[in-house]
């Protein structure tokens, strides 16, 4: 019987079920650098042959693509249903993930491990649909091109001339237990195309003349048997190691990638996952809040989605804080071991780097001891918007930058008028003094963008109407050239320094914001007693920082988790998600929910609350603009606030006491 939809309560209840069972299972990928070199095929003929050593062996989802030979592979094993998804106009497949929980073969086969999945499911990916599986035991065979691996993004672009958008985290693929090569060659596999062997007539064609280049299928090949190749030479050091006395792997050094607005830092953070990869170090991404570079909400929107993208290829992500990019990495890389640092060229004009210098000069002056590469970046291949539109948010731009400016700088220029008919002596000066007055103020107001108009429309209103010939823009006198020079001049700099200002004020009001808040959390929780009073606690120290709503959900397996303590955030509680997602973030100890790629449908973000080697339940929280939760610096907060609140929790003598079944399952954990 099919489904309609995937059910993540089904998937929740399966787990619970089982529970991990104190066993993983293990997962192997049939590993391919195109479509149509028998991945499928081969996986399906290991399949028999393992039918036939008496494993139990179940197709949990393959996708035949119309071929015959792959096709009759399938029979004489068993099929489970898949999960049909009406979706626009078309009925997609899905994974009958519950189904597999609830029968649990030996080995399940599940095609396609980058594939995304259907709306409404539990997870964003199948690849995460299959870690559920392998948490249950279960073992996984499944099917993979190169061009799907994260890392290899930009490079798979250069080479085709196409965007992957599907793609898994690196850690995916080199944490999987067994990689199988299938490899053919690229004129056997033309062969196959031609032949109709791959595709239907129709899409052959297409597929010969845009993708299936031989020269795109050469370099395709070569990168799959070189991430074969270093698959086995890692495992091969994994081997070694474990026969001997050899270091921790964090002895060796680390590597920090810094990571900005530019839309060049996704290649820079596909270079540095790779280059750690082959290192087998562990590696940082962080970006730098420096007073000098005061990001609009874009550019923060980018930045955080460029450290969402270096946590899925497997980096830690911080932000910094500091007066100085440079000092700022290079006292966080000597706190935390760094060896190597990977930075994107800057795009600054010439005169600037001669002017303020770079900071990749500024960092190999600071850090001593620690090599630092520069990666040439390359924009993402997406399509720019329309020249109408740039020139018309350019001018929105400027006019917002104008209109601050032309209210102070008409004073000053009304006073001065006013001035020169009393005053013949040094009255240029002092008109210019006023002009320079209006310009600070509107610096010290509007930053460095109101300053660069005001400075601009100072001088122009100087020259109009204050030099010979008055009315005019032009000039008899060429001494006014060094007077507008300087005026325009001590402009800019004022415009600096007060913007450079404003920066570091705000900065140091966002620490001053964290810090008070985690002291909030830390004083409320030690004034309460009791688990519904430290869930209270929590959860409106949470609420004041977001306006929206908290709640606390504790584990009370097997049966679903509790609700304790906490304002009840009806918005929360009664979405029906809510439950769905504190269940998944206490069986799994991961986070989920709004944001993240499981449940990203559920109205909170949820955190699991860990402590003594467990977790106790699950903190959700949701912000009157959810895209702030967004950022890694609140997420850091939430989870440094849910660690307290478990921590509190696990000191309770009784710490479910007030609530049922939920007291005596923690207890009986103890």
């Amino acid at each position: 019987m099919h489904q309609q939809r995937p059910d993540p309560d089904a998937v929740l209840a399966s787990l619970r079920k089982g529970d991990r069972q104190g066993t993983r299972g293990l997962l192997r990928i049939f590993f391919g650098y195109a479509a149509g070199v028998g991945k499928t095929y081969a996986m399906l003929q290991a399949a028999h042959r393992a039918k036939g050593d008496g494993r139990d062996v179940v197709v949990g989802y393959v996708e035949p693509h119309a071929r015959p030979a792959t096709a009759a592979l399938l029979d004489g094993l068993e099929l489970l249903p898949t999960v049909r998804v009406p979706y626009r106009g078309v009925t997609l497949h899905e994974v009958d993930v519950p189904a597999a929980l609830e029968r649990r073969p030996a080995v399940l086969l599940v095609d396609e491990l980058a594939h995304t999945n259907a709306p409404g499911s539990l997870h964003e990916k199948r690849w995460q649909d299959i870690d559920d599986l392998l948490a249950a035991g279960i073992d996984v065979w499944t099917t993979l091109n190169v061009q799907h691996i994260e890392s290899l993004n930009d490079v798979i672009g250069q080479i085709t001339g196409i965007v992957v958008r599907e793609t898994i985290p690196d850690g995916v693929f080199y944490l999987a237990d067994e990689i199988e090569l299938i490899d053919v060659t690229p004129d056997e596999l033309l062969d196959r195309i031609a032949a109709g062997r791959v595709y239907l007539p129709a899409q052959a064609r297409q597929a010969l003349a845009r993708f299936f280049q031989p020269a795109n299928l050469t370099a395709l090949r070569e990168l799959s048997l070189r991430q074969a190749a270093r698959r086995v030479r890692l495992d091969v050091e994994s081997s070694r190691s474990g026969q001997r006395n050899s270091p921790p792997r964090e002895l060796s050094g680390r590597l920090l990638v810094c990571v900005g607005p530019s839309p060049t830092a996704s290649r820079v953070l596909r270079v540095a996952s790779q280059l750690a990869t082959a290192l087998d170090i562990e590696w940082i991404a962080v970006s730098v809040d420096a007073p000098g570079t005061p990001f609009d909400a874009s550019a923060r929107t980018r930045i955080t989605e460029h450290l969402r993208l270096a946590e899925r290829l497997g980096a830690e992500s911080a932000i910094l804080a500091g007066p100085n990019i440079a000092a700022a990495i290079s006292e966080f890389a000597v706190s935390r071991g760094v060896a190597k640092i990977v930075l994107g060229r800057t795009g600054a004009p010439w005169w600037r780097r001669i002017v303020h210098g770079t900071v990749v000069d500024a960092l190999l002056a600071a850090s001593k001891g620690v090599d630092v590469y520069v990666v040439q970046g390359a924009v993402e291949n997406t399509l720019p918007p329309p020249a109408a539109g740039r020139q018309a948010g350019g001018l929105k731009v400027a006019w917002k930058a104008l209109v601050p400016a032309v209210g102070p700088v008409m004073i000053a220029a009304a006073i001065a008028a006013i001035i020169r008919q009393f005053e013949h002596t040094d009255a240029e000066a002092n008109t210019v003094m006023l002009f320079l007055a209006a310009i600070a103020w509107v610096a010290a107001r509007h930053g460095r963008p109101g300053a660069i108009a005001a400075s601009a429309l100072a001088v122009l209103t100087f020259d109009f109407f204050f030099v010979k010939p008055q009315l005019t823009l032009s000039y008899s006198d060429l001494d006014y050239t060094a007077v507008f020079a300087l005026m325009f001049g001590i402009g800019l700099t004022i415009g600096t320094l007060a913007s450079r200002l404003r920066g570091q004020i705000e900065t140091s009001r966002r620490q001053e914001q964290r810090t008070a808040f985690l002291y909030d959390v830390t004083r409320r929780l030690s004034r309460a007693a009791g688990t519904a009073a430290l869930a209270d606690a929590a959860c409106n120290t949470l609420t004041d920082r977001y306006q929206g709503g908290a709640v606390v959900y504790l584990d009370a397996r097997p049966q679903p988790p509790t609700l304790v303590g906490g304002p009840a955030d009806v918005v929360i509680t009664s979405d029906p998600v809510s439950l769905t997602a504190a269940d998944w973030v206490i069986l799994r100890h991961q986070i989920a929910g709004a944001g993240t790629d499981t449940l990203p449908n559920a109205l909170a973000l949820f955190v699991p609350l860990a402590a003594s080697g467990r977790t106790l339940g699950a903190l959700a929280v949701r912000a009157a603009d959810m895209r702030r939760l967004d950022d890694p610096e609140e997420r850091r907060l939430i989870t440094a606030c849910g660690a307290q609140l478990a921590l509190a929790l696990d000191r309770e003598p009784e710490p479910c006491s007030e609530h049922g079944q939920a007291s005596a399952a923690t207890t009986d954990r103890r």
